[in-house]
């Protein structure tokens, strides 16, 4: 009994000297790891972007931490927490300088147009064929100019019709064989002459495209002049055809040789001008005479009509020695002449009762006459800008403000 009780208090003391030490051998418990407390950036301040996530290999890539443990020296698993937004800390603004942008990100580059199908590009100049003319590079189907193409058919043409009315009124327009013979061969004759001449000529001078449209009004205006004063002369039909078919000609060529194929827009404006002003003025005057109580033949209205334009025309052609207003100032004198005399004999003819008195075309006339000076004479482009210094207030010149062209 006293083995027992022996054994007994040895076996309790082992278990108490046991049970101390394995339970100072367990590790702690781990504690989760301190979260930073998130503070809001001021407003004005610029938040940096959160940081990415950190991927599986990341993690792998993180070693872990030392094991704690006293006795045993076991290793125990670590918990990784990923970052979020809310664990990032506030960005913070620093003072160090800034290196400066690359140059080339200031540099203005130019960006496509917003509508391309209307982007204003140059025409290409013409092809250089190393041959001038008249101190230009040929150019042009023909190699003379723009306006050689218009020059020949013109001339082309109007030989064409002067041989087949010059013979047409020959043979009074018969459709006999002979008749016929006697036509085509005139079209065919002078449409060959007139191809000749032009070619030869706008070779051998530049044509330009003033030149080419104008010598085609001075061409009718000419046929009009020589025809109605040969008409005074002679009253015969094949006298007539012949000098209206020379007068055209006569038209056309002086155009060419004495305006040259260089021939100015405002001059070309100016002759053609005088001869539409002049065939409105004798329409009006004569309409004055008539209805004054003097009785005017058919023929002398005619006569006059075909006349009057070709007197005005070469009393403007003379002019542009001297004067050479722009091509604006003609069109709006014409312009304002012509609308100012329409208007007065249609508000005259309604007041006074009618259009069989003169009075209405005596105003017109007058008012077409003066509206026609006073744009030619006081315009903008008259202006005589050297009689003001630029920067000076209230400077009075004594020169005249305008300068007139006229």
């Amino acid at each position: 009994m006293s083995h027992l009780r022996t054994w007994s208090f040895l076996a309790v003391a082992v278990i108490a000297v046991i049970l101390p030490g394995s339970s100072r051998a367990q590790p702690p418990p781990s504690s989760p790891p301190p979260v930073t407390p998130y503070y809001p950036p001021p407003a004005d301040a610029q938040t940096a972007p959160p940081a990415p996530a950190p991927t599986p290999a990341d993690q792998q890539a993180v070693p872990p931490p030392p094991s704690t443990s006293g006795t045993q020296g076991t290793q125990q698993g670590t918990t990784t927490i990923q970052a979020t937004p809310d664990t990032q800390p506030p960005a913070r603004t620093s003072d160090a300088p800034v290196a400066p942008p690359e140059p080339e990100s200031l540099r203005t580059r130019p960006q496509e147009p917003l509508r391309p199908g209307f982007n204003p590009t140059p025409p290409p100049p013409p092809e250089d064929t190393g041959a001038m003319l008249d101190g230009r590079p040929r150019q042009g189907p023909f190699l003379s100019g723009p306006g050689s193409l218009t020059f020949i058919l013109h001339h082309t043409l109007l030989g064409a019709m002067g041989g087949l009315f010059t013979q047409g009124f020959a043979q009074e327009f018969k459709i006999d064989r002979d008749s016929r013979e006697a036509m085509l061969a005139g079209t065919l004759i002078g449409a060959g002459l007139g191809f000749g001449a032009s070619a030869w000529w706008q070779f051998n001078n530049w044509v330009d495209r003033p030149l080419s449209y104008f010598g085609i009004a001075n061409s009718v205006v000419g046929g009009m002049f020589l025809g109605g004063f040969m008409d005074l002369l002679a009253d015969d039909r094949d006298v007539l055809a012949w000098s209206s078919f020379v007068g055209a000609e006569l038209g056309a060529w002086l155009t060419a040789v004495v305006g040259t194929g260089q021939l100015p827009l405002n001059h070309g404006l100016l002759i053609s001008s005088g001869a539409a002003w002049g065939l409105a003025s004798s329409a009006l005057l004569l309409a004055i005479i008539h209805f004054s109580g003097t009785e005017i033949r058919g023929k002398t209205w005619a006569d006059t009509l075909l006349i009057a334009p070709g007197i005005g025309a070469g009393a403007l052609a003379i002019a542009t020695m001297r004067y050479s207003p722009t091509s604006g100032q003609v069109l709006r004198a014409n312009i304002f002449g012509g609308g100012v005399g329409a208007a007065v004999l249609l508000l005259s003819g309604l007041v006074l009762g009618g259009f069989d008195q003169p009075t209405p075309y005596v105003l017109s006339f007058l008012a077409s006459a003066g509206a026609i000076t006073t744009v030619s004479l006081l315009w903008e482009e008259s202006v005589d800008r050297t009689a003001v210094p630029s920067g000076t207030v209230g400077y009075r010149s004594k020169k005249k403000p305008y300068k007139g062209y006229w």
